[in-house]
């Protein structure tokens, strides 16, 4: 069977499509044909080797990435409540995950992005409010001004030290969030005394647990909510994909059709 293998971190040009034996499954095991992936920031720095841990090199997924981390934040360790309000930095995959599966529970959602075109999709999707933080660039005011200076009750942290500190600005007193990503560098500086004023509560989310996975699957098939895909790219064309998913700014995920 035909493979993209990456065959060792450090660019894309070490994306290698190859032939490999069609596995033969063991007791209580099956084959599984694949027809599409999506792929993740985190696979785009293993790719390139920057990814801060060293593992055994994967394959990538939508559901059991971008949405049990949003799901594991919002739920499993957050506990959202109908009238709750939810912060979601951009609209990258776990990001809008968090905005469907808030705005189904009840919560009111503000979404920050720099496209008001964007912000209109995000609206579409249960987002009550957006801000564009590149006209805006004190979004956290912004927020604290749509909540009447309450603040969000539950943030969903893409961007890293570079946007920590707003999103502090940005919290309720007791609020919790949920550190994601580092799309904007993982340079900067945290005042601690920062959290203990707004007696927040933050924390790293990496993923999610099989349970979590399975309660969210559930949420997803009782409020038919879809995925939102932004691109769908042949499978053998991985490394353009990767390309646009760093560069393109995508609204959403971006998948792999295996059966191109």
């Amino acid at each position: 069977m035909k493979a993209i293998e990456l065959q060792s971190p450090g660019g894309l040009e070490n994306l290698r499509m190859v032939e490999r034996p069609m596995p033969e499954p063991g007791r209580q095991e099956m084959i599984v044909k694949v027809k599409a992936t999506a792929l993740n920031y985190r696979d785009a720095e293993i790719v390139r080797g920057g990814y801060h841990t060293k593992f055994a090199l994967p394959q990538a997924a939508t559901l059991p990435c971008a949405g049990v981390t949003a799901w594991h934040a919002l739920f499993t360790e957050g506990s959202v409540k109908p009238g709750d309000t939810v912060l979601c930095l951009g609209t990258g995959g776990v990001s809008l995950f968090a905005v469907q599966f808030a705005a189904a529970a009840g919560a009111r959602v503000i979404v920050t992005s720099s496209s008001d075109e964007k912000l209109a999709r995000a609206k579409q999707l249960g987002a009550q409010d957006g801000v564009n933080y590149r006209s805006v660039p004190d979004w956290a005011s912004a927020v604290l001004g749509l909540t009447d200076g309450r603040g969000a009750d539950h943030i969903i942290e893409v961007g890293g030290p570079q946007s920590f500190a707003q999103s502090l600005r940005a919290a309720a007193r007791g609020a919790q969030i949920n550190v994601i990503g580092y799309l904007g560098g993982s340079d900067g500086a945290i005042n601690p005394l920062d959290i203990f004023r707004r007696q927040v509560r933050a924390r790293g989310i990496p993923v999610g647990s099989r349970e979590s996975f399975e309660a969210m699957n559930r949420a997803i098939v009782v409020n038919r909510l879809r995925p939102v895909i932004d691109r769908v790219v042949p499978w053998s064309r991985a490394a353009e994909a990767f390309r646009y998913l760093e560069h393109g700014s995508p609204f959403g995920k971006v998948v792999l059709d295996h059966t191109q």
